[in-house]
């Protein structure tokens, strides 16, 4: 769950545990009878048919956001294209199944199991024996041993960007035959399932060059259903070809191109007959949506949608000619006529133009599902007012989860529910909601938080010219590398917006109103029917600037020694992230209402990550992290507390909220060598309860998933938590349909124009 260039497997996480203030920690999530892991919140959408009744041959052209800097899926820069590579043409022991659960994978593996726990743990592949590399050697004992070394940790001279698992492993060797590998641990390690997934052979592992450089833009060795034709950094493509040498079920398809096409370009090549595949943002959804609708059969119209309208009648040149006779006749002016007749020919050419443009879509389909990935809230507990851990408690007590997972989801047709859990998504094993651990919204207890930290409303603040800044603002910008920040204070321009006032009322003084404020008081903002409001706009008169608000509208802002209680809420600016801001603004105006105020900061997406999240420049903040399977290996890191280096700099790894405790570190290394897979859920439940405890990061909802595909295009689309099988993708036959799934009970069945999520990085 990430931002930019986070793969499927990337490490995730945050933590800890309240230790004083005026509200007890609620029980933390124990064992039931019940399974709280639940089902999956959305199918895959995928088009799913039978081999037999797709054809074969064809090629895919399938839009991604970049031509990889490297086929290495062990190297930093490796990204999203980089995985779908490796999917398709490597081998993988696991994969994930539609609970986000491994599953061995049969192409390559007839069996995995722990054969010994004393006085080692050792685990016995035994391979496939039609499994060979696309040169025609088996794959076997040394391909194991190989990548064990590379990514031991061990040498440096491998530049890896993880080692978790493979530096628990004391040594491979040969089992009772060729098919036999047997992998030997140091320490146990429950995650064992996640090693040699994908599996590089030994001529790109063998080596520090070859494993630095070899694999960066070419696989001459592969092992799937495809092979690596070229890396075509002039074309921006990457094309995928069959595999002479495969032994599973050959791949209906001749070709996969995978294409990089800018997210807001993507629609034109849609269009122009370009694409075939192609993840997309809502509007480009609801286009393609309306584009098959049903059409009136006298004027072409569509039946459904704001587009649905009389089209224009006939501009032919009689006319226009007729027009220009009457307009003689009468004394009228004749230039007049003229640009009349110029008006209604561009007119008639942009509805023929539109016309086209529908009929072009109108062979594709909208598949949406749920990403395995969800969006969080991130709080910096580093410095500042949100190091106080009452504070950042009543942030999160402020926001209402369920109105922000509707703000982005309901719109779409996907079940709207807040994500319960840092370390596992509904469905998976793992799951279970520990978010009681924090506590539902209640506005009046969240000001009691805040005045408990001494956050007093309505309290004396110095003025600006005297140097002083608010707290939570007092970041310097040396992160910002010169880019030119666009700025809001308290989530608005100043504009009073009529009608957008809040309903609920307020006392003003910070909360001491019981019968007005409530337990479950709302943001105020409602959504729109037919407005997209994520570029800025808004329902409703505009008032001038500088208007006052109602009465009531919001608490009287918080201030403690002088300073105002205003927090920096760093958010990405370009295309693609409107969701983000659209839930920023709802979360703004949720803090307004107790007191808190927010310093809106758009910044560049290519700074964003690196420059503001990874360094640390920020108080709030939106990204998201992917789901996994292995949540003890993988959501560690982001979650362990923060250790000083030996420079005197604190390592966070990818913790960056910066709190953690060593209490959740304790629980993650339990539930990463116990090898009782029960055993190891309850501990994660555990860590997870006192990581919302902590509240340094707030799940919100997870990710949709939009994605356009041909209409005869068969076991492709939104994946949602399973890994996508390559040699079943293809065209139905003549008259053969895929299967959908139906739409989630009391949803929309597609998208609306008033939504705004994107399914970019962030969203």
């Amino acid at each position: 769950m990430s931002h930019v260039g986070v793969g499927p497997r990337a490490v995730m996480r945050s933590v800890a545990f309240l230790t004083a203030g005026v509200l007890a920690v609620p029980a933390l999530a124990g064992c039931t009878s019940e399974d709280p892991s639940g089902k999956p919140l959305a199918e895959q959408d995928v088009a799913a048919a039978a081999r037999a009744r797709i054809a074969d041959g064809g090629t895919l052209r399938w839009a991604v956001d970049s031509v990889p800097d490297t086929l290495n899926a062990f190297q930093s820069d490796a990204d999203a294209t980089t995985t779908r590579v490796a999917q398709a043409v490597l081998p993988s022991m696991y994969r994930m199944d539609e609970t986000g659960s491994p599953v061995r994978n049969a192409d390559y593996l007839e069996s995995a199991e722990v054969v010994d726990t004393e006085p080692k743990q050792v685990v016995v592949y035994k391979l496939n024996q039609q499994a060979v590399w696309s040169d025609g050697r088996e794959i076997g004992a040394a391909d194991f041993a190989a990548q064990w070394r590379a990514l031991s940790g061990k040498d440096s001279a491998y530049w890896t960007a993880r080692n978790a698992g493979y530096d628990r492993i004391q040594k491979i060797e040969r089992g009772a035959n060729d098919l036999e590998v047997k992998v030997t641990f140091s320490r146990p390690y429950a995650d064992w399932k996640a090693l040699f997934s994908p599996l590089y052979p030994k001529d790109v592992m063998g080596t520090p060059d070859a494993f630095n450089d070899g694999a960066r833009r070419s696989l001459e060795v592969t092992a799937g259903p495809f092979a690596v034709k070229k890396v075509d950094t002039k074309s921006d493509q990457v094309v995928l070809t069959g595999n002479p040498r495969w032994w599973g079920e050959p791949a209906k398809l001749d070709k996969i191109v995978l294409r990089a096409v800018p997210r807001d370009e993507r629609v034109s090549e849609l269009v122009a007959g370009e694409l075939d595949l192609a993840e997309i943002d809502p509007e480009t959804a609801d286009e393609v949506t309306l584009a098959g609708a049903p059409r009136d059969p006298a004027t072409g119209t569509p039946l459904m949608g704001p587009e649905a309208s009389p089209a224009p009648g006939p501009q032919g040149r009689s006319a226009a000619e007729a027009l220009r006779s009457w307009a003689v006749a009468h004394g009228s002016d004749e230039d007049a006529a003229e640009e009349e007749i110029l008006a209604r020919e561009e007119r008639r050419e942009a509805a023929a133009k539109e016309r086209r443009r529908q009929k072009a879509l109108s062979g594709f389909e909208v598949r949406k599902s749920l990403e395995p990935a969800y969006t969080q809230l991130a709080l910096n507990g580093s410095d500042g007012p949100l190091a106080d851990e009452r504070v950042r408690r009543a942030v999160a007590r402020a926001l209402d989860r369920e109105k922000l997972a509707e703000a982005v989801l309901k719109p779409l047709g996907l079940p709207a529910e807040p994500v319960g859990s840092h370390l596992a998504l509904s469905g998976q094993p793992a799951y279970a909601d520990g978010s009681g651990a924090l506590g539902q919204q209640n506005a009046k207890e969240a000001r009691a938080l805040l005045a408990d930290a001494g956050w007093v409303s309505g309290g004396p603040v110095k003025k600006a010219d005297e140097g002083e800044k608010a707290a939570g603002a007092e970041k310097d910008e040396k992160g910002d590398k010169g880019d030119k920040d666009e700025k809001k204070s308290d989530g608005d321009d100043g504009t009073y917006i009529v009608g957008e006032d809040n309903k609920n009322g307020g006392s003003g003084d910070g909360g001491n109103d019981d019968a007005k404020d409530g337990a479950d008081r709302e943001s105020g903002e409602k959504l729109s029917s037919g407005k997209n409001t994520a570029q800025g706009g808004a329902p409703g008169a505009y008032a001038p600037k500088g208007t006052a608000a109602p009465a009531g509208s919001a608490a009287a802002p918080l201030a403690k020694d002088g300073k105002a209680l205003t927090l920096r809420f760093v958010l990405p600016s370009g295309p693609g992230s409107e969701a983000l801001r659209t839930v920023a603004d709802r979360i703004t105006d949720m803090l307004k209402e107790i007191g808190i105020g927010t310093e809106i900061t758009k910044v560049p997406d290519e700074s964003y990550f690196k420059d503001h999240i990874a360094a640390g420049e920020y108080d709030l903040a939106l990204y998201s992290w992917p789901a996994s399977a292995f949540p003890a290996t993988d959501a560690r890191p982001i979650y362990a507390k923060p250790v000083p280096a030996a420079d005197g700099s604190l390592n966070v790894a990818q913790n960056y909220t910066r709190v953690g405790t060593d209490q959740v570190d304790q629980l993650f290394d339990r539930a990463m060598t116990t090898l009782d897979q029960k055993e190891a859920r309850d501990l994660l439940r555990k860590a997870d309860s006192r990581i919302w405890a902590a509240a340094g990061s707030i799940p919100l909802y997870q990710r949709p998933q939009l994605t356009v595909a041909r209409e005869n295009l068969a076991n492709a689309g939104a994946f949602g938590f399973e890994t996508p099988v390559y040699q079943d993708m293809g065209y139905l036959k003549k008259g053969a349909q895929g299967s959908r799934p139906s739409a989630p009970a009391g949803s929309s069945a597609s998208p609306s124009a008033s939504s705004s999520p994107s399914s970019s990085s962030g969203s």
